[in-house]
């Protein structure tokens, strides 16, 4: 196996390994809450906890990897991933947990935007597309395998196995890092750490979310509308700052180019908001309707191969038709798939829910695969690790908010209901309107990025494949 095989296995394993803490979790919510006697919004934050960790340290990706090398940032990125899968298997309580899932988080937030980058430098543009194909392969088989795979685990054994799944995988990825990344060779110049970027940036996110978990919590609404109009501020000033110097932690000016821009908000509205469906679909699915963890995991599967059908559609025919429609279909797929789940009222109609999952998936993943081969057509090679990060950043915080977001909106909803759980036998047909009012209200959703389309120009696009020299301009 040559080299850039190499490399892009280790990254390839990374990134699968990152994707299975994303979907993993959600079916394991409901034992976890019982367990640890965690509300809706403590369940929610641990999803959120991983991706904020990610997302902190995203940004400083370029910077470790020019101060310390490549290999150096992998190999330690793991071992850290390593030991807080185990702290979380062991975690007493629902605080302990979280804060080992944002450790997980700092771990792995290293292991896709450095990956990615090791492996597109080894690779000319012209054999990009295949590898990015091969990428999304490997994106669908976490999410089709995860759900399923820790139902099982959670049915048979405990929740706690879940985080364990994960130590075999970080260790062969350990091992392969070790033995097949080369070192770095030594730079002239290595860039000044952002130290003040990177604070505003951790604490803008930080209250940000926080503002949102309180929002949804009885009690701290008017506390959490204070919390997240301070982490706007903060974002705001951090924004305007990175904007204003040379050689700022997070190049953003890159997002002022628009397929890039365009490509990065529908991740948010599209992939992002289907994160807290499955979240909420999850606590409903088992919560409410008493279905076991195996089977509602086992959902993902006819979403990923539905998935994979739309991958392999957009590969087929983006040259031919460019992005426009196909975020249009996938926009209004999705959103005909949570409609769908409007329809659920039982445990055993699993023919409808296995084709809302396939509808969801099918117009989720014309939208991802479409943004992924639209981002950066017009990025110079140059600034390709920069992008990366943006993107990779921007994917998190999609996902991050897509799970806030909805877990807001059940929390409002269930205390205006006078509802303190979803899981009370005694209010469960009133549960069921509430998250149905959830699944309609993400529907809704779909109409923004409808009208974000309307913004790209198809025909400048397809023009880039007919002209490539335009490409850089």
């Amino acid at each position: 196996m040559d080299y850039r095989k190499k490399v892009a296995a280790i990254y390839l394993l990374g990134f699968f390994v990152d994707l299975i803490n994303m979907f993993i979790t959600s079916v394991a919510f409901p034992d976890i809450g019982h367990g640890l006697h965690a509300s809706v919004a403590q369940l929610g934050w641990i999803s959120t906890a991983y991706i904020l960790g990610l997302t902190i340290v995203i940004p400083a990706s370029a910077w470790l990897a020019a101060y310390y090398g490549s290999k150096t940032v992998f190999v330690a990125s793991l071992l850290t991933f390593l030991f807080a899968s185990v702290g979380a298997g062991l975690a007493p309580t629902i605080e302990a947990l979280i804060a080992w899932r944002c450790v997980q988080g700092l771990g792995g937030g290293l292991l896709i935007p450095l990956g990615q980058s090791m492996t597109y430098q080894l690779y000319p543009p012209a054999e990009r597309p295949g590898l990015s194909s091969v990428i999304m392969l490997v994106g669908l088989l976490a999410p089709a395998l995860s759900p399923a795979l820790g139902g099982m685990i959670v049915d048979s054994l405990s929740w706690r196995w879940i985080f364990y799944l994960n130590v075999p995988f970080a260790a062969l990825a350990l091992l392969l890092a070790v033995c097949w990344l080369r070192p770095d060779p030594p730079r002239a110049h290595v860039p000044r750490l952002d130290v003040a970027g990177l604070l505003a940036g951790c604490v803008a996110i930080l209250l940000l979310l926080l503002g949102l978990t309180m929002l949804g919590t009885p009690g701290d609404a008017l506390a959490g509308a204070g919390v997240l109009a301070l982490g706007a501020v903060c974002a705001w000033g951090y924004v305007r700052g990175a904007l204003r110097k040379s050689t700022p932690l997070l190049n953003l000016r890159l997002a002022s180019e628009p397929l890039l821009r365009i490509s990065m908000l529908m991740y948010l509205l599209v992939p992002g908001v289907f994160m807290g469906v499955s979240l909420l679909a999850m606590l409903y699915l088992q919560g409410v309707l008493g279905m076991s963890a195996s089977t509602a995991g086992a959902l993902m599967l006819p979403w990923a191969v539905a998935s994979f059908g739309a991958i392999a559609l957009t590969g087929k025919t983006y040259r031919r038709v460019g992005p426009k429609p196909l975020f249009i279909a996938g926009a209004l797929l999705q959103a005909a798939g949570m409609l769908m789940l409007l329809r659920v009222q039982a445990a055993d109609q699993l023919f409808w829910l296995a084709g809302a999952y396939a509808v969801m998936g099918f117009g989720g993943g014309l939208c991802s695969s479409t943004a992924q081969s639209t981002a950066f057509l017009r990025t110079p090679d140059s600034q390709l690790s920069q992008a990366s990060a943006v993107w990779n950043i921007n994917r998190q915080l999609g996902f991050c908010l897509g799970v806030a977001l909805l877990s807001v909106l059940l929390n409002s909803l269930l205390a205006a209901h006078g509802m303190a759980s979803p899981d009370d036998p005694a209010q469960h047909a009133r549960a069921a309107q509430v998250f149905h009012c959830c699944f309609a209200l993400a529907a809704a959703s779909c109409v923004l990025p409808l009208m974000l389309c309307l913004r790209i120009d198809n025909r400048a696009v397809l023009s880039l494949f007919s002209h490539p020299q335009e490409r850089q301009k």
